[in-house]
């Protein structure tokens, strides 16, 4: 379900009536709602995939509830583990099998060697990039006993499924959400007035701005022999504006549409284009994503504490594997390098 469709648009009041004026007496009933809402946004799509998202609650909620039992630290680990391993698992599966298989063939073709093998039919999951790290997120936060684990099944299934944002972020840090799943929430006139706001400038910014720019930057690429280098200087700047406002404006809808219903998530976005260099710049677009890989992946390689070499490696593999997450193609891993 698209926040741009007609779908959505006759979704959201219906959920919002619920909760607001059926559910609203009840924590639990109010969390219950959040979470068969989000099935049925995330199932609109493809319901069979719908399997996916709750195996994943399920391990990582009995991982959350293990870890805080658990005082051995090896085992602990191996918790962690496979944690890890079952969440990265089913994103390698789908996002990079055909991917890898592919280059495999080509590979030992090169050499020589024939090797017979068929790509699966693999439809890529909506989202489970970006609910893969959430719940990551909460797992290792339990692991470090930085969080708490919560024994509130669907105070946790809320928070991995959440809809606003369970198609394409902003990724939520455990420690954010989840505690805002086990207050009672009370309507605030004010605040749903700034998350229509918001909603609104999303969509501008996403079917005026952005549909409207991919229009003339798809004209210019789909047939870049036939135009000369100024013309495609001006595609790439209206796929500038396409890409800044597709995402920042989903963000946009994302945040929205939660302080509707009473959650506040943080910005993922914070004036990109106006970034005095290519460091800030990274600092301020998608900053969910860069902040995740800071605080999991960086920062436990040693983040700059480490000499000037290692300090180098780290922050290459960071913008490796940010590539790589980005997509399973070779243009996503050369702009990563």
């Amino acid at each position: 379900m698209l926040f741009n469709s007609i779908d959505f648009a006759i979704f959201l009041p219906i959920i919002f009536v619920l909760y607001w004026f059926v559910t609203n007496k009840n924590l639990k009933l109010q969390n219950t709602l959040i979470v068969l809402s989000s099935y049925i946004f995330y199932g609109w799509w493809d319901w069979r995939f719908l399997s996916l998202i709750i195996f994943s609650t399920i391990v990582d909620y009995l991982i959350g509830i293990s870890l805080s039992k658990q005082e051995n630290q090896n085992k602990r680990k191996i918790l962690l583990w496979t944690s890890i391993l079952v969440n990265l698992g089913f994103l390698g599966f789908f996002k990079y099998y055909n991917f890898f298989l592919d280059n495999f063939i080509t590979a030992f073709s090169f050499f020589g060697t024939e090797i017979n093998a068929n790509s699966l039919n693999i439809i890529l999951p909506v989202g489970i990039s970006f609910y893969t790290f959430q719940t990551l997120s909460y797992t290792i936060d339990v692991y470090k006993r930085k969080l708490e684990p919560t024994y509130d099944f669907i105070a946790f299934s809320a928070f991995v499924s959440f809809f606003p944002q369970l198609v394409a972020g902003p990724i939520e840090r455990a420690t954010n959400l989840l505690p805002q799943f086990y207050k009672k929430r009370h309507f605030d006139y004010s605040k749903a007035v700034d998350g229509m706001r918001q909603i609104l400038w999303g969509l501008f910014k996403k079917i005026v701005i952005a549909d409207n720019c991919a229009h003339y930057a798809n004209i210019i690429f789909n047939n870049s022999s036939e135009y000369s280098g100024s013309t495609l200087v001006l595609g790439a700047i209206f796929f500038t504006f396409q890409i800044y406002g597709d995402f920042s404006g989903y963000s946009d809808i994302a945040i929205g549409t939660s302080r509707l219903f009473g959650f506040n998530l943080k910005q993922n976005f914070a004036f990109p284009y106006f970034s005095r260099d290519i460091a800030e710049f990274w600092r301020r677009w998608h900053m969910s994503l860069s902040t995740w890989f800071r605080d999991y992946l960086y920062i436990p390689l040693g983040g700059s504490r480490v000499g000037t070499w290692n300090k180098i490696r780290n922050v290459f593999i960071i913008f490796l594997v940010s590539g790589f997450w980005h997509g399973a193609n070779w243009t996503f891993i050369i702009w990563g390098v």
